[in-house]
């Protein structure tokens, strides 16, 4: 992509979610995204199918330097200004999310969530993968590997949505050990 082209993907990107930090994602036009872009009809088709690839799209940046970041890349599509000083990945990705980049938690706590929560939880599956021998806990527990990735994928996901409702009153570090706990805990009443 050359930087004309990324400059009007990024008009595109700064736009939307400008748009989403004002109104419903489903009361969004394409229209009002390029007008306040300022780019034409077919430079945003030229990027984007539709206003749910745009999200789709805009999830992945924001998700995949996380994602890259824990496969050992050290960095994403996207480069944030993280203040993170932790190695833990858990920790590092609730930092990205009290900062809020690209409006990110009104994506996820919106009434009409059900898009961004979908490709938040796509990415994280990934991200689990990274984290545990999913092998191993499938074995001791006597459960399909798929069954436990989306089980600890679903977890981290509810676990965001109560930090957000919760106006995010827990530090990244805390909310992080919450997670951790519960899983922990969850793993060693399931063995016993």
């Amino acid at each position: 992509m050359d930087r004309r082209q990324r400059k009007s993907r990024d008009a595109i990107f700064k736009a939307f979610t400008q748009l989403l930090s004002k109104k419903n994602y489903n009361s969004i036009s394409v229209s009002e995204i390029i007008e306040l872009a300022d780019v034409g009809r077919t430079t945003f088709y030229a990027h984007f199918e539709t206003k749910d690839f745009l999200l789709k799209e805009l999830c992945e940046e924001l998700f995949d330097h996380i994602i890259e970041s824990a496969l050992g890349f050290g960095k994403g599509n996207y480069h944030f200004d993280c203040k993170c000083k932790s190695n833990e990945v858990f920790v590092h990705l609730f930092h990205h999310l009290s900062e809020n980049d690209r409006n990110i938690l009104q994506l996820l706590s919106s009434e009409n969530n059900e898009i961004p929560l979908k490709y938040f939880k796509s990415n994280l599956k990934k991200l689990i993968v990274t984290q545990y021998d999913i092998k191993k806990i499938a074995n001791s527990l006597n459960l399909p590997e798929d069954f436990i990735i989306n089980h600890l994928s679903s977890a981290f996901v509810e676990t965001v949505s109560w930090w957000i409702g919760g106006k995010m009153a827990e530090t990244p570090e805390k909310i992080t050990s919450y997670y951790l706990e519960a899983v922990r805990t969850f793993s060693e009443i399931s063995t016993d």
